[in-house]
Parts: structure tokens; sequence; C-alpha cells
């Protein structure tokens, strides 16, 4: 049995889809104001994990994902 190739998938907990969306976020109290960190989200859980970053004040923006 062939492993699986390793996939970029969804940051939502327990999603396993594929990603479609790079939402890039800092935490201001811990990061420089240029640095972004990313999540990964799938069609599905775009909205709801933007929300999360957004209500903290950390979602910078959000782009389509380009594989790696």
């Amino acid at each position: 049995m062939q492993p699986e190739i390793d996939r970029e998938i969804c940051s939502a907990k327990g999603c396993q889809a594929d990603a479609v969306w790079d939402l890039r976020w800092n935490n201001p109290k811990i990061h420089t104001p240029e640095r972004r960190k990313s999540w990964l989200a799938c069609d599905e859980h775009r909205q709801s994990l933007s929300d999360f970053l957004g209500a903290r004040g950390f979602l910078k923006d959000v782009v389509a994902h380009t594989p790696a």
C-alpha cells in the first residue's frame, strides 16, 4: 500500500479537506507588524476561521492558496 502524498489541508479542527484559501494573520502583541502567519482553509471553513481571527484583530489578508 502506497503512503498518502503530503497534502495541504484546512486548519479547522478535524477537517481533512484540501486547502483553497490562505488566511494571513499576525498577533501584534508578539509579532512584528510585517510578519505573517498562515492558516489554510477550505471553502466551508473560510468564513469561520476568518471570523475567529478577525474578532481578535489578527486577520490581515485572505488570498487564494497556491500549493507548494
